[in-house]
């Protein structure tokens, strides 16, 4: 029963939002990229860029507040652009770059960090830059220009100790990601002779790999809260990488079946444009970097690789497409800050030049082992379009009490990732168990919102979420549908993965049928209740709205020049619907282009009777315009 209350707020600027979007999927790239051509692109941007980027600094004491205008004060930021200075020397075979001698450059660039005071992601990307100049220190041009109070200053820069504390086997404060960072540092530092312990490198390895020694395939970031997100699939490669390079055989036997595994979801999860992994709190640019990394790491690690070489780099090629495309060659920054982009707290103006050299040490990277791939297998050619298989399955992280996972959908021209693990606090969009990724859909980045997932206010205030894992998943056995109960919910502003019992049952199937997606949900309560308010929203980035009845039935009507939903819900109980257009508020900034209109469903006063089931359903219909 909704009633038909209708609320706009849509002003031109908002319809006119994704006419020059940088996201946007170009027309007219060529059916085939030749590899040659691709590493003559990428290498001549990655030239001219850095070259820009070198130039601009003059003095590394005092180093610039900014950058092209763009922050480099917050942390990671020099030991990024360390590591993309070492990269690019790596990849271009050039010692110098704009007049400046690159080693030095790193070498000075390291001497600011141990200053500043840098860990954890600053010494890892300062002891990879390091290592880009030769494994032996008495021949590395970096090494070999510091002083001994210099290279002291770089010993110290990079003990691991400085969140990693070897005799709790613990990192320090963090999540159990940076775990894998530490075991990279030890590994890198001990084959460059800097770390002399090698128990301590031993320890941390086998600290690092505890969740696939126990069995695991994901590591959950945050345990026991069951947090699963792109950071699983990092904490593998990295742990592995640093296995490689200590030459711990038997870390290795430990982690293989998860990064089959995991590499087998990530493929299943990448959108056409390249982007992979739709939720959690590392998205926007940071997953189509993720792509371009992944592709490098299978590129030397074909027993991992889920798909043929030339496929993987139609992945990586897209990725690149996305990311060349939102690098404003101007002002020499990505746009990350841009109208109606959004980005967890983190990422603060203070490192938006950190996230712009982050991009092109990645890149350089991920190029050079690519390059190296194609070339020894021959492949001088791959399709521009990533080659795609329909794909309907549900991958478990865990199972038991609170089991998590995540359904992955691609059929045909739906598709999606719904995932259900905890997130950074209770009710925070980018991990709700929504459809991330459907062609139209968005979240608001790290709002509390009910982005397709209702909130429940009660009567004393509490705002129950179902979320944070669930207590019963059941996929359907074709992969088609998805059953999923919640007796234990989150309250905003409570603490993630802290669970609580309001007597209140939430079970939510949905089901795939054609190109709709069905969302059901019945809520059934043990006793009589009523809730304060009742709130749903479907955030899109679609620029236009239309409304039109069948008898009572409304149907509302998202689209814009390319694509459409068409939205149906039908309610056991009064409720409203509004249409509104957020602007470049916290609402209206998605990860990749800002979120134009939203859809809200709204119910006040909802009364829920002692154990009757109480009802009501969404349906999503995705749709091209013609």
């Amino acid at each position: 029963m909704i009633r038909m209350k209708i609320s706009f707020c849509v002003v031109l600027l908002v319809l006119l939002l994704n006419t020059s979007l940088p996201h946007a999927q170009p027309v007219g790239l060529p059916s085939i990229a030749h590899s040659e051509d691709l590493d003559k692109e990428i290498l001549g941007f990655l030239g001219k860029e850095l070259a820009a980027h070198v130039s601009e600094i003059k003095s590394y004491e005092p180093a610039p507040d900014k950058v092209f205008n763009a922050g480099t004060t917050g942390e990671y930021t020099w030991g990024t652009f360390m590591n993309a200075v070492g990269a690019y020397a790596a990849l271009s075979k050039n010692r110098e770059l704009a007049g400046r001698d690159l080693a030095h450059e790193v070498g000075q660039v390291g001497l600011l960090e141990a200053r500043l005071g840098g860990t954890r992601f600053s010494q890892l990307y300062g002891v990879q830059a390091l290592r880009h100049f030769g494994r032996d220190l008495n021949a590395n041009p970096v090494w070999q220009e510091l002083s001994e109070a210099q290279r002291a200053q770089w010993r110290k820069f990079l003990d691991v100790s400085a969140f990693y504390d070897p005799r709790t086997q613990q990192v320090i404060n963090l999540p159990e990601n940076y775990l894998g960072v530490a075991a990279r540092i030890a590994s890198i530092s001990y084959q460059l002779g800097l770390l002399k312990d090698r128990a301590l490198l031993d320890g941390v390895i086998t600290r690092a790999a505890r969740p696939f020694l126990d069995g695991g395939l994901y590591a959950d970031d945050a345990p026991p809260t069951g947090r699963f997100d792109r950071y699983s699939n990092e904490y593998a490669r990295f742990v592995w990488i640093a296995a490689e390079d200590a030459g711990r055989n038997d870390i290795l036997d430990a982690v293989r079946p998860s990064l089959k595994a995991q590499m087998r979801l990530w493929w299943d999860l990448v959108l056409p444009d390249g982007y992979g992994y739709a939720w959690g709190r590392s998205m926007g640019v940071v997953s189509y970097e993720d792509t371009m990394e992944i592709v490098g790491f299978l590129a030397r690690h074909p027993e991992f690789r889920p798909a043929p070489l030339d496929q993987l780099a139609s992945a990586y090629y897209q990725s690149w497409r996305w990311l060349r495309r939102d690098y404003n060659d101007k002002s020499h920054v990505l746009s990350v800050f841009a109208f109606g982009r959004g980005n967890y707290s983190y990422i603060t103006r203070e490192r938006e030049w950190q996230q712009t050299t982050a991009f092109i040490g990645k890149a350089a990277q991920a190029q050079l082992f690519l390059a190296e791939a194609l070339e020894k297998e021959k492949v001088n050619t791959f399709p521009t379009s990533i080659p795609r298989q329909d794909v309907a399955r549900f991958e478990f992280f865990r199972h038991g009490k609170r089991p998590a996972g995540v359904w992955i959908v691609r059929q045909g021209s739906l598709f999606f990732t719904l995932p259900i693990t905890t997130g950074t606090r209770p009710g925070v969009s980018d991990y709700l168990p929504a459809p991330h990724g459907l062609n139209g859909f968005a979240n608001p980045v790290e709002q509390n919102y009910p982005a397709l997932v209702p909130f429940l206010q009660l009567a004393d205030g509490r705002t129950l979420v179902a979320a944070d894992g669930a207590d019963e998943i059941e996929p359907g056995a074709d992969g088609r549908s998805l059953r999923v109960v919640w007796r234990r919910w989150v309250a905003l502003n409570g603490k993630a993965g802290e669970l609580l019992d309001p007597k209140i049952t939430s079970e939510v199937v949905w089901r795939i049928e054609g190109s709709a997606l069905t969302r059901t949900e019945t809520l059934r309560s043990e006793a009589d209740i009523e809730l304060k308010r009742w709130w749903v929203a479907l955030p899109s980035i679609l620029t236009r709205h239309e409304t039109s009845f069948t008898g009572d039935q409304r149907l509302d009507v998202l689209k814009d020049e390319q694509t459409g939903l068409a939205v149906e819900v039908k309610t056991d109980w009064p409720a409203s619907i509004a249409a509104w257009a957020p602007g470049d508020s916290a609402l209206g900034r998605g990860a990749r282009q800002p979120l134009a209109l939203h859809l809200i469903y709204e119910s006040p006063h909802l009364k829920l009777p002692a154990r009757k089931d109480m009802h009501w359903r969404m349906t999503i219909k995705t749709f091209a315009v013609m």
